[in-house]
């Protein structure tokens, strides 16, 4: 199965896939409302804005896995996404990221290695799955790297569809 076929759904509840996202570069991240790297929203928003027309989307998957910093209903989380970073990127319902309960999405991207070619879980709130066009995942970068770095801008501007 490819990722563009794994059934998501939306924040809204609404049924939704990779496949939505076809022929984009996509930026894939497990989000938080309570984490220290809560304020990457902020960078995350721009890339959406600086890349939205070339062919590029953010995909923000709420996740409560991490110390608890996700507790809030989808509507909490639409309304604190919106409201506090402006954030106009799509968002999906809250997601097991690791664990039995993993979602088939992040049980296949977990399987790329990052750029110290480590593999494997999730190892907190904002790690970074990038995929091109024909939805390859093409990088992996781990929680602390701000999403607006030169390591992530180069890579978003490597994998735009041509």
């Amino acid at each position: 199965m490819s990722l563009y076929e794994i059934p998501l759904r939306t924040l809204a509840g609404e049924p939704a896939s990779l496949g939505d996202y076809e022929g984009q570069a996509l930026l894939i991240v497990n989000v938080a409302s309570k984490c220290g790297l809560t304020p990457q929203y902020e960078g995350l928003e721009r890339l959406q804005k600086r890349y939205a027309d070339r062919g590029f989307s953010v995909l923000g998957f709420p996740s409560n896995q991490f110390a608890g910093q996700e507790p809030g209903s989808a509507e909490e989380i639409a309304t604190f996404c919106s409201a506090t970073y402006g954030v106009s990127f799509p968002l999906f319902e809250k997601t097991d990221v690791n664990g039995d309960d993993r979602h088939p999405l992040y049980a296949a991207l977990t399987e790329t290695p990052d750029a110290d070619g480590e593999a494997g879980p999730v190892t907190w709130n904002f790690e970074k799955f990038l995929l091109d066009g024909s939805g390859q995942v093409v990088g992996r970068f781990r929680p602390r790297v701000e999403p607006e770095s030169d390591e992530i801008v180069s890579a978003v501007e490597a994998a735009l569809p041509r």
